[in-house]
């Protein structure tokens, strides 16, 4: 089953169960998909919408901003709204993949270097549009990026 099904399934199961939380954080990941399918759809691509890889990004970024609302609110001393952003990060995180280890990343990169034939630093780009492809929602590529390029200098 495609994500957009499972967010759908959830939904309609979280409106039977009267769940408030759940509700309207599925709600906002399907407007945000709605979203990108219309931005797809004026970019003349697909006429079904987004994939499963644009929807994992979707899910990544709601998650990478409700982190960073969640630490903001915990610093400025709104514990009730960063419950808030925590309860609809578990959430999200039900239709996100097993995010990998080090061990796993590091592997992903070596592999990613190999497949790629990389050599330098100038072919960071190649390597990470490889992980991007096949590791999309399963890694922060914020912390992958200079761990290709460690690999890249050092090689």
């Amino acid at each position: 089953m495609d994500l957009r099904s499972r967010v759908n399934d959830a939904l309609k199961q979280a409106m039977r169960d009267k769940a408030a939380t759940r509700l309207s954080t599925l709600r906002l990941i399907n407007a945000a998909i709605k979203d990108q399918d219309i931005a797809a759809r004026s970019d003349d691509s697909e006429a079904n919408g987004v994939g499963d890889a644009e929807v994992l990004s979707i899910l990544g970024k709601m998650m990478k901003q409700r982190h960073e609302s969640a630490i903001a609110y915990e610093e400025g001393g709104r514990l009730d709204l960063s419950d808030r952003e925590l309860a609809e990060m578990k959430v999200i995180e039900e239709f996100l993949p097993p995010q990998l280890d080090e061990g796993q990343m590091t592997q992903a990169v070596d592999k990613a270097i190999d497949s790629t034939g990389a050599e330098s630093i100038r072919d960071m780009g190649k390597v990470m549009a490889e992980l991007k492809s096949r590791y999309t929602g399963q890694m922060d590529f914020g912390k992958v990026g200079p761990l290709v390029k460690d690999r890249l200098c050092s090689g």
